[in-house]
């Protein structure tokens, strides 16, 4: 015990006077550019202490000395997720659906826009989830796709006119066509070289999107881009139909929750298909996969295919709504984001995916008031989980486990 302690704390101490010397620049600066010494004083000692007690949780822990109470806490859970079980699968998501559909008439305009956020990252995630976390390849240049959907639906509706829902389905295809296009030279690379590779073409879809003035008028963005319309039933003088457009921003909410619940279904059956076990079987073991009869080429090309077809469904509604497109929101860091996401929640798990997205998207907004250091509070948690859940939050589970349950 003292041998593992003098160990861990000998690291500890090292590791902090590190973080204090790169980090002590950036913490306690007031607007005007002043650091003063209560300031910083104060953030430091919350972040020692903070990281101090979770030193005493490892040594602890390794110890052995947490088995006196874990085992009651370990009898408690299971108590509840027997309980949990008790309960059919659809009540619980038909609970959810209720939540959902009456949250907008409790939350304010704020709490209905982050929802909206976190509905359109949950779409992204789910897409992601499919290349990433069902297929096993690594995807650095997803949020391209994003802005493909998003320009071509800009593009149509300020160009040709075209409307919402005719440009709907064309930006999934767009986006489809150019997963095809980046993926078909690229799919025959494994492990880092294929970060690398579409980390690459995603900065040149950007710079695309950013230099090509004629016709995507380059870093000013495009406007005007109309909202989504709808054509509701009036029986005023006989039975016709009106236009409106959609401005409400609970109506924005109601279509995101829509697409999110759409995207979740597609990624289910998929994940519940032969073509969901041939994804599997590559992850697993690409070589295997290939030996037993799978075309891994084919079915890598499709999950490419299919994971852009979510981000361009998700990106026209993002220019529908945000009636303004410009390069700077499609950079490196909104994929890093979600693949963030798809990690933290639990790769190839879609409750995972859900609960990441509330982590990384609703959680920050609740340290909004801490200004610049909730982003290292945010760090530090993200830390933190991954060394405690390093499978995610949410770990799906494995087919051949479900199997032997079944079984047995």
């Amino acid at each position: 015990m003292i041998q593992e302690f003098k160990k861990v704390w000998k690291q500890y101490t090292i590791g902090m006077l590190w973080l204090l010397g790169l980090l002590w620049p950036m913490l306690g600066i007031h607007p005007d550019g002043t650091m003063t010494f209560q300031t910083t004083f104060t953030v430091w000692s919350y972040i020692l202490a903070g990281s101090f007690v979770c030193l005493m949780i490892y040594v602890v822990k390794a110890s052995g000395s947490l088995k006196f109470f874990a085992d009651p806490v370990s009898r408690a859970a299971g108590n509840i997720k027997t309980t949990s079980t008790a309960l059919p699968t659809w009540v619980w998501l038909a609970a959810g659906l209720i939540v959902a559909l009456i949250y907008p008439q409790f939350a304010g305009r704020y709490g209905t826009d982050v929802a909206i956020s976190v509905l359109l990252y949950i779409c992204l995630g789910l897409g992601l989830n499919v290349v990433v976390g069902l297929a096993g390849m690594l995807d650095l240049g997803y949020i391209a796709f994003y802005g493909v959907g998003a320009y071509t639906y800009a593009i149509l509706n300020t160009t040709y006119g075209l409307g919402f829902w005719v440009c709907l389905p064309l930006s999934a295809f767009t986006a489809c066509v150019a997963g095809c296009i980046v993926g078909y030279p690229t799919l025959r690379m494994r492990g880092d070289y294929l970060a690398i590779v579409t980390l690459g073409f995603g900065e040149i879809i950007r710079i695309i999107l950013n230099n090509w003035m004629e016709l995507t008028n380059g870093p000013n963005g495009i406007l005007g881009i109309k909202p989504i319309g709808i054509f509701l039933p009036i029986f005023e003088n006989g039975f016709t139909f009106e236009h409106f457009w959609m401005k409400k921003l609970q109506l924005f909410y109601y279509f995101a929750l829509g697409l999110a619940i759409v995207a979740a279904i597609c990624v289910y059956r998929l994940n519940f298909s032969r073509v969901g076990r041939a994804w599997e079987s590559i992850r697993e073991d690409e070589t295997a996969a290939e030996l037993m009869g799978v075309n891994t080429f084919i079915y890598k090309l499709l999950a490419y295919a299919m994971g852009a077809i979510f981000a361009g469904l998700a990106g026209a509604f993002f220019a529908a709504r945000m009636r303004f497109v410009s390069p700077e929101s499609f950079t490196f860091l909104e994929s890093a984001m979600v693949l963030c996401m798809v990690v933290l929640g639990g790769m190839g798990s879609i409750p995972g995916i859900l609960l990441g997205v509330l982590a990384l998207i609703a959680l920050p907004e609740v340290f909004r008031e801490f200004e610049s250091y909730r982003m290292l509070i945010f760090g530090a948690t993200m830390v933190i989980i991954m060394l405690f859940r390093p499978a995610g939050l949410i770990p799906a589970k494995r087919v051949g486990t479900r199997s032997e349950e079944k079984e047995g």
